[in-house]
């Protein structure tokens, strides 16, 4: 376990909830703000495991409304299925957030019912991930989690971090029509701060101002059934 937040407005929905962090990344995103759990270094060692994360929950009965599971990349961690069937006993809705690179992990976690939100993220056209992102990787893996993420999921949104060097007029049109009548498609902002690749920003590679968002925006509205800024 990489880390708890205890309570959240923002991460999942409509719900109070609180956010687990699981350690570990196979993806190489230059702008990901969490550098420590994607190279599973954090210096401190004062981290939950599971079963302080299951008391925790116990205690917050009544209070928290679902929990998140995010990373990192919480579809590597071999204990996720059994740990979101223990959060589900306990009666909380879970959200998954997840890079759609293991696409037989999340089919099994919607076909046993231990999802109730996916938020996946599309860092750019899926053709393009490789090499940018990650070396030889097979574009298909992505592909897959998104087709039966939009036919099987109980609830779901994509998203896309608008970092200008990565993601064009162009890609957030390829995107969209990829992901075309998906329910909810979410544009984020690039914030600048602690990154994963520091080096990669020196060059004045940044994030768009809300005028280049809107007209993103415009772009993803026609083939999906609502797009937003966040």
């Amino acid at each position: 376990m990489g880390g708890l937040q205890k309570n959240s407005l923002i991460d999942y929905p409509g719900k109070v909830s609180c956010v687990l962090f699981l350690l570990g990344c196979n993806f190489d995103c230059p702008y990901c703000h969490n550098p420590g759990l994607v190279r599973g270094d954090l210096t401190s060692h004062d981290y939950p495991d599971e079963r302080a994360v299951l008391e925790f929950l116990a205690r917050r009965k009544g209070f928290l409304d679902g929990v998140v599971i995010s990373g990192g990349e919480p579809t590597l961690d071999k204990s996720l299925i059994s740990f979101c069937e223990k959060i589900k006993r306990m009666g909380y809705p879970v959200k998954l957030d997840t890079n759609g690179s293991q696409p037989r992990v999340i089919k099994c976690l919607i076909e046993e019912g231990l999802v109730d939100y996916i938020a996946m993220d599309i860092k750019t056209d899926p053709l393009q991930y490789s090499p940018l992102l990650v070396k030889d990787y097979d574009p298909g893996h992505v592909l897959t989690s998104i087709r039966t993420i939009m036919d099987r999921a109980k609830a779901y949104e994509f998203r896309t971090t608008c970092v200008e060097s990565l993601v064009t007029a162009q890609i957030i049109e390829i995107i969209s029509k990829t992901i075309r009548g998906a329910s909810q498609y979410v544009l984020q902002h690039f914030r600048k701060g602690m990154v994963l690749h520091p080096e990669y920003f020196r060059a004045d590679r940044s994030n768009y101002d809300e005028g280049g968002l809107r007209q993103l925006k415009a772009i993803a509205e026609p083939w999906v059934k609502k797009c937003l800024i966040r």
